[in-house]
C-alpha cells in the first residue's frame, strides 16, 4: 500500500459534540446529525460510526416496521453523501434496565431488555446496509467484586455473542475492550480477553476486535502491542485512534497529542501489517477541547487524520537497513536515538 489515499477514515457523529462533560454543561450549539453527514467527505472521511440510537433516536418507542423505515431514511442520507456505515453498536448504558449491566445484569428482565435491544440494533444495521456490530461492554462489570459471579458473567456474554451469530448469519461482531469507566472493573478489559471470547464462540471467523488507543493505555498496555496481537490472529477489524495522558479518565485526546512516539508505533504496526488493504477503516474517536469555539468544531478530527498520515510517511521513510543493523547488533540505544531523531526530522 504505497498510496496514502488507500487509507479510509471514519468517525462517529458524537465526535462533533456540544462539549459537555461530567463536570460542565454544553459549551457549543447543537449540530444535527443529518447536517454532519455533509461534512464527512470535505473533511477527508468516508466512514460513519454509529450507535443504534444515532440512526434512530428514541428507538425504544417504535415498532419494528417504524425502526426499519426510519433507518432507511438514514441509509438514503448516507448514499446521497457517498458515505459508508462502518458499524452500529447497541447503546446499552443509558437505559434504566442497564443500570447494573446489560448481558451480565443480575436481573433476568434487564437481560431480556438487553437482548431485545441487541436484536433491534442488528436489524437497524442491516437496514442501513451494514454488517458490523460493535460491542463496547460498558457496564458489563462490577463496582465491587462480590456483586456478580464473574465466571457466570463471562458465560452470559459468550452466550449472547453466540445468540447474535445465530440471529443473523452474515453479521460480524467486533468487541471493543476497555478496562474501567464507567465500571470500577469491566469484564473483557483487553484484546486478549476479547479474542478468547472470539475463539470460544461458535463461529470465531465472525467475531473480531476493535482497539481504541486510550482504552489500551488505561489498561497499562501499549496500544501498538495490542494491535499487533490482534493482527497476529487476523482479528483486528477496526481501530479507534486517539491519545491518553496517563491512567486517568478516558480522555479521547487528539491522536499523537500526548505521546507522539506511542502514536508512531501504532501507525508502524498497522502500516507494516498492511492494515486497510481489505477496506478496514482508520477510525478516530477524539473529543474537541471544551475551550474550542465555533459550530461545527472539526479541527480535532482533521488534525488527528493529518497526524496519522504524517506518521505513515515517517514509517515509510525509515532506513530499514539501518534498523536491521541495530537489531542484529542488539544496539537498542542506537536504535532508540535513530527513531527519536527520525521523528524530529533530524535526518
Amino acid at each position: 500500500m504505497n498510496d496514502l489515499t488507500k487509507y479510509r477514515f471514519s468517525f462517529g457523529p458524537w465526535n462533533i459534540s456540544e462539549g459537555a462533560d461530567p463536570f460542565g454543561v454544553e459549551v457549543r450549539s447543537p449540530f444535527p446529525h443529518e447536517e454532519k453527514y455533509a461534512l464527512y467527505r470535505p473533511l477527508g472521511f468516508e466512514g460513519v460510526q454509529f450507535h443504534d440510537d444515532d440512526v434512530v433516536p428514541g428507538m425504544d418507542q417504535y415498532t419494528h416496521a417504524q425502526l426499519i423505515e426510519k433507518a432507511g431514511e438514514v441509509k438514503t442520507m448516507l448514499a446521497n453523501q457517498g458515505l459508508t456505515p462502518e458499524f452500529v453498536a447497541p447503546r446499552l448504558w443509558f437505559a434504566e434496565q442497564t443500570t447494573d449491566g446489560a448481558y451480565t445484569s443480575n436481573s433476568a428482565s434487564d437481560r431480556a431488555y438487553a437482548w431485545e435491544r441487541t436484536k433491534k440494533c442488528i436489524d437497524i444495521a442491516r437496514a442501513i446496509n451494514c454488517k458490523a456490530i460493535v460491542l463496547w461492554l460498558s457496564r458489563e462489570g462490577t463496582y465491587i467484586r462480590e456483586a456478580k459471579c464473574a465466571k457466570l458473567a463471562y458465560q452470559r456474554i459468550l452466550d449472547t455473542i453466540n445468540a447474535m451469530l445465530d440471529y443473523d448469519s452474515e453479521i460480524e461482531i467486533w468487541i471493543e475492550p476497555k478496562p474501567n469507566e464507567p465500571m470500577d472493573h469491566a469484564y473483557v478489559p483487553t484484546i486478549g480477553h476479547a479474542l478468547a471470547l472470539s475463539f470460544a464462540s461458535k463461529d470465531h471467523s465472525r467475531v473480531k476486535g476493535l482497539i481504541e488507543s486510550a482504552h489500551a493505555l488505561l489498561a497499562g498496555l501499549d496500544p501498538s502491542d495490542e494491535m499487533a496481537f490482534a493482527l497476529a490472529h487476523d482479528k483486528l477489524a477496526s481501530v479507534h485512534l486517539n491519545d491518553q495522558n496517563g491512567l486517568k479518565y478516558d480522555q479521547d485526546k487528539n491522536f499523537g497529542g500526548a505521546n507522539l512516539r506511542v502514536a508512531f508505533n501504532q501507525v508502524r504496526v498497522l502500516e507494516e501489517a498492511g492494515y486497510g488493504k481489505r477496506g478496514e477503516f482508520i477510525g478516530l474517536d477524539v473529543k474537541a477541547m471544551r475551550t474550542q469555539r465555533g459550530c461545527p468544531v472539526t479541527a480535532h478530527l482533521t488534525n488527528s487524520r493529518a497526524m496519522f498520515l504524517h506518521l505513515v510517511e515517517k514509517v515509510r521513510s525509515q532506513d530499514q537497513t539501518l534498523i536491521q543493523q541495530f537489531r542484529d547488533a542488539r544496539d537498542y540505544e542506537g536504535l532508540e536515538l535513530y527513531i527519536l531523531q527520525h521523528l524530529l526530522g533530524m535526518h
